[in-house]
Formats: C-alpha cells, structure tokens, sequence
C-alpha cells in the first residue's frame, strides 16, 4: 500500500453548477425554495443578498448557517474548488448584506471569524459533525487557503 492518502471525492464543476441553478430556478419559481431554520442539529438555509463589488447589483446565493446566539455562521466555500466564492468577495467589500429566511428578511453585517472563535464555530458546523469531523477539515484542505468562516451578525 502506498503512504498517498486518497483523494476526496468531488463532484464535478458542471455537476456543482448545473445543482445551483436549479436551486435558484426553484427559488424563483416558489418564492421559499429550500430556505429552512436549523433543526435537530442539522444546518438552515438561507438566501444571502450582497452587492457586486464591480457591478453594484443585487447578487444573491443560498447559504448553509447554524445559529451561535443571534449571529448566523457559514463557511465560504465555493463547492471545493480552490477559488473564494464570488459572495464571499462581495461580502468583504460591503459587508452589509440582507438575507431571507424563514421568518422574513433580516438586515445583517458579515465578518470573518478569527482565532479562537473561528476554532470553535469550525468543531461546531453541521457539517463538520455530521461528515466526520477531521474528513471534512481534511477534504477542505486540498484548497491552497483556509475555509473562511463567516459570522454574519444583526445590523
């Protein structure tokens, strides 16, 4: 047996794409899409709308969150693939954003969590539990930078 570790799978670029357009498609057409709370330890969904830094238009993108107090954490990650997601970008340069959710739009502020608070949200997402916990910061690692871990806070 070779010292390589197996490589993670990863669903391909077109398959990952052509998920969420139709997720947005769904969106559209039933005005909710899957936008749900967090229950039983699995994580919500959301939809987050930032502001295109280049173009200044409305951009939304459907979001995985657990709840830490009032604050929704999610993680910036663009599929697996090495790139920082283009909200994630958006949301650095204008970190006012609304997101809509089961109970309505809500005004927040993103930020990205450092240190030890990023230690601890990283243990405590859903899918970090729920995908064997070092697999998943395993599989993540692959990129050539940290998984950002965003808080986005009421504001």
């Amino acid at each position: 047996m070779s010292g390589r570790s197996k490589k993670p799978f990863v669903p391909p670029r077109w398959f990952v794409e052509s998920f969420w357009a139709g997720h947005r498609l769904f969106y559209r057409t039933t005005k909710r899409g899957l936008v749900r709370p967090e229950y039983h330890g699995r994580m919500g969904m959301l939809r987050l709308r930032t502001r295109g830094r280049r173009t200044g238009r409305e951009r939304a993108v459907i979001l995985g969150y657990f709840r830490d107090g009032g604050n929704y954490v999610t993680l910036a990650m663009n599929g697996w693939a090495d790139p920082s997601p283009a909200w994630w970008l958006n949301l650095q340069a204008s970190p006012s954003v609304e997101a809509d959710t089961v109970d309505g739009v809500v005004r927040l502020r993103g930020r990205e969590a450092t240190g030890g608070e990023r230690e601890r949200l990283w243990a405590e997402f859903p899918f970090y539990k729920g995908w064997g916990g070092a697999d998943f910061e395993r599989n993540t690692a692959l990129r050539s930078h940290d998984t950002p871990v965003v808080v986005l806070e009421p504001g």
